[in-house]
């Protein structure tokens, strides 16, 4: 389902029921329904509360699911289901995600395997990974809607200023990145759109502008001769 104004309106004004909570985050995470006049939807609904400390990231991981969403909408690649900041869940602020209905069988690996018409996409994926630096692509974080669309999940380990790719999508390593999704990232190199900047520190913008500059000199995906830029778990 495209994101339409009906949806946005539900994720901003609707009204939020916890209908559980999804037990393999690290942080807590819920399924919450969006009830307003006579439309509903499902959303993922991570609370600010609910973080687990880190040493490397500060309180507040919401804001970086909603600048990942912002920097997809940016680069016109849709990979981030729409994301919006509620100060007014059952437990504080927090990010709102939509629920995208998707095969459960399917991830970054069965993919990969076995759905080549998916590779391109998978490609971009990783790009993006890049340009935001995600420290945490597990291969669960790969969704395939029901329409057959990729999606990508789970962001708010993302924009660190030091870099901390940690990925599955490393089979594309080395190859050439496509002219068209050079041109769409280029741009970053001069200016990152305000509204993901607000959401960051300085430092962080600054680092968004250094890694789109080194991907267009490499003009290729990066490796990882170390063998260890991978997330845990896995999937």
């Amino acid at each position: 389902m495209v994101d339409d104004q009906r949806t946005r309106e539900l994720l901003e004004l609707g009204e939020i029921e916890i209908l559980g909570q999804l037990v393999k985050s690290s942080n807590e995470t819920f399924l919450v329904e969006l009830t307003h006049g006579d439309c509903q939807c499902w959303a993922i609904y991570k609370p600010e509360l609910g973080e687990r400390p880190l040493y490397d990231f500060e309180p507040g991981l919401y804001r970086r699911e909603r600048a990942a969403y912002l920097m997809s909408e940016a680069l016109g690649w849709g990979i981030v289901p729409l994301t919006i900041i509620r100060e007014d869940g059952p437990y504080g602020i927090g990010s709102l995600q939509r629920f995208v209905e998707t095969d459960l069988e399917q991830h970054y690996f069965t993919l990969y395997a076995d759905c080549p018409e998916t590779h391109e996409d998978l490609k971009r994926m990783a790009v993006f990974d890049v340009v935001t630096n995600n420290t945490d692509r597990k291969a669960g974080h790969v969704l395939r809607g029901l329409d057959g669309r990729i999606w990508g999940i789970d962001h708010g380990l993302c924009f660190a200023e030091p870099y901390k790719l940690r990925t599955v999508i490393w089979d594309f390593a080395r190859e050439p990145i496509a002219e068209s999704l050079q041109e769409d990232i280029a741009p970053l190199e001069h200016q990152v759109p305000a509204d993901v900047a607000d959401l960051l520190t300085a430092g962080e913008v600054q680092a968004i502008q250094e890694r789109v500059r080194v991907l267009g000199l490499l003009g290729r995906l990066p490796a990882d001769p170390t063998g260890m830029r991978f997330p845990w778990p896995l999937i």
